[in-house]
């Protein structure tokens, strides 16, 4: 399945940095991306240990100030004709973080990832951030996330060509002689070497415009990619050459 061609993404790899309130780090990236106050269709089924009520009144907490409009999609009594529904008027379908599993599970049920792809092929942007910058990608194959539920498969959105590893680090647990990330994510290379992994640290997120990809923030990325050494991204335009 290829992505679309003119497709408009932004894709954080988490919620909240240390420190700091809720989707602070965020805020200005996305009222940049989106050219100004929005109407935000959002999806919450990543959340598990609150309720959806709970997640989009947050959602709306965080970004109101900004002017954004927040509009909960399991309220709908279809959410598939939700999305559908052009006269909605909403400039994003945006994502939230929580467990990959049990989001992927939820809009596998609610039949939504074939309206989402066609949303955005129409020209809708979207936004994701941690699990929701997951099933962007072609599979979920990449979450750090505990398989909770079982999806009917693991095949996501396919919104870009790239897997996404969110809350990349780079550190190891003293005595700890368990896998790292890098080697987690070496072995999903060495069975899918044809698919490039951008590991995104806390901060970081990563805009695409088409076939433009670009990593936002302060922090660099590392890229997977086949049996190659991973290297590291710094911030600005992306070049993802094997």
């Amino acid at each position: 399945m290829s992505p679309p061609p003119d497709a408009r993404l932004l894709l954080f790899s988490n919620s909240s940095n240390w420190g700091e309130p809720y989707l602070a780090h965020a805020r200005p990236e996305l009222l940049r991306f989106l050219g100004g106050p929005a109407r935000l269709l959002f999806i919450p089924y990543a959340g598990v240990r609150w309720s959806y009520d709970a997640y989009a009144d947050a959602v709306q907490e965080a970004l109101g100030d900004d002017g954004h409009t927040v509009i909960p999609l399991h309220r709908a009594s279809d959410p598939a004709a939700a999305i559908a529904d052009t006269a909605m008027d909403a400039s994003a379908i945006v994502i939230g973080g929580g467990n990959s599993f049990r989001l992927l599970q939820m809009l596998q049920q609610h039949a939504l990832l074939a309206p989402i792809r066609a949303r955005v092929r129409a020209g809708v942007s979207y936004v994701g951030w941690s699990a929701g910058s997951n099933v962007a990608c072609p599979s979920i194959r990449t979450t750090n996330d505990m398989p909770i539920v079982m999806p009917e498969s693991f095949d996501a959105l396919g919104l870009v060509r790239f897997q996404v590893n969110a809350h990349y680090t780079d550190a190891r647990l003293p005595r700890h002689r368990g896998e790292s990330r890098a080697e987690r994510l070496q072995e999903f290379c060495t069975l899918s070497p044809e698919v490039p992994v951008i590991a995104l640290r806390e901060g970081s997120a990563l805009e695409v415009r088409g076939s433009a990809v670009t990593l936002l923030g302060s922090r660099r990325a590392r890229l997977f990619h086949g049996g190659a050494p991973p290297r590291q991204l710094t911030p600005g335009p992306l070049a993802l050459e094997a």
